[in-house]
């Protein structure tokens, strides 16, 4: 496998909330993590829904940085500012291409 990518959706009327969480915390979530990128997304068809997609060399870093507490403190934290229970979608990937310059 080529790596792994987490994608989180989650629905929230507190956005501001929780970038300004996620600006707070990013000093002590960065020191140490496993993760390549992060890339955060609104949803064009559903206003409120939002998706966090996290990539990583394999599914045992992502785990690995999963149970980090400072990963496990920033998720409770953000529970709190979203309209229901994130939705987790853990997958190996596949294929890569690259397009363009």
């Amino acid at each position: 496998m080529a790596g792994f990518v987490q994608i989180i959706e989650f629905k929230t009327s507190r956005i501001d909330e929780i970038e300004a969480l996620a600006n707070e915390r990013s000093p002590q979530m960065q020191a140490g993590s496993t993760v390549h990128r992060v890339t955060i997304t609104a949803d064009r068809d559903r206003p409120g829904y939002y998706f966090t997609i996290a990539e990583f060399d394999s599914y045992e870093t992502a785990m690995e940085n999963s149970n980090r507490p400072e990963t496990s403190e920033f998720a409770a934290q953000m529970v709190k500012l979203c309209d229901g229970p994130p939705k987790f979608y853990n997958l190996d990937v596949y294929r890569v291409m690259e397009v363009g310059s």
